[in-house]
């Protein structure tokens, strides 16, 4: 494993803990040119999956991309990392599961909206904003209205 930080091969394992209910396994290692310390974490991949874009190109399934749009969703929100990890864990293991090795973005936008809607609201409706392409003030009153309906329902 290459240093983040120095781009040194010679990287050493100090600790390796199971995490996220025996789903992955997170590693802390040191860099021995450098001495710098980076997490790394190694989960299962069930199988090789394509993302059909809305532009109709198609590119591999990436497990960071999707964890970094739930974190900047949650940005400055309390929501614990171990639950964040745990929906992570259960949005790719359900996108992993379809029968189809492509599987559309907008497919993978509204999964993501489901669970982020169980977790936080501001999260959901931040999220939305982007992956909806809110223009003015109005799209988010629709949207909320939208979904105060339904959850009154």
């Amino acid at each position: 494993m290459k240093c983040p930080f120095c781009a040194s091969d010679d990287t050493q394992v100090r600790d390796t803990r199971p995490s996220s209910e025996g789903q992955s396994v997170r590693r802390r290692r040191q860099c021995s040119a450098c001495g710098a310390r980076f997490t790394t974490v190694e989960c299962v991949q069930l199988r090789e999956l394509s993302v059909i874009k809305r532009s109709g190109d198609r590119e591999s399934f990436d497990r960071e991309k999707l964890a970094r749009s739930l974190e900047l969703a949650l940005r400055k929100r309390q929501v614990a990392s171990e639950k964040l990890d745990m929906v992570i864990n259960a949005l790719v293991k359900r996108i992993e599961s379809t029968s189809d090795k492509e599987v559309t973005v907008d497919s993978i936008g509204e999964m993501v909206m489901d669970a982020l809607n169980s977790l936080d609201k501001v999260a959901y409706i931040r999220y939305a904003s982007v992956y909806r392409n809110f223009r003015e003030i109005k799209d988010f009153a629709e949207f909320i209205s939208d979904a105060d309906d339904s959850a009154d329902q």
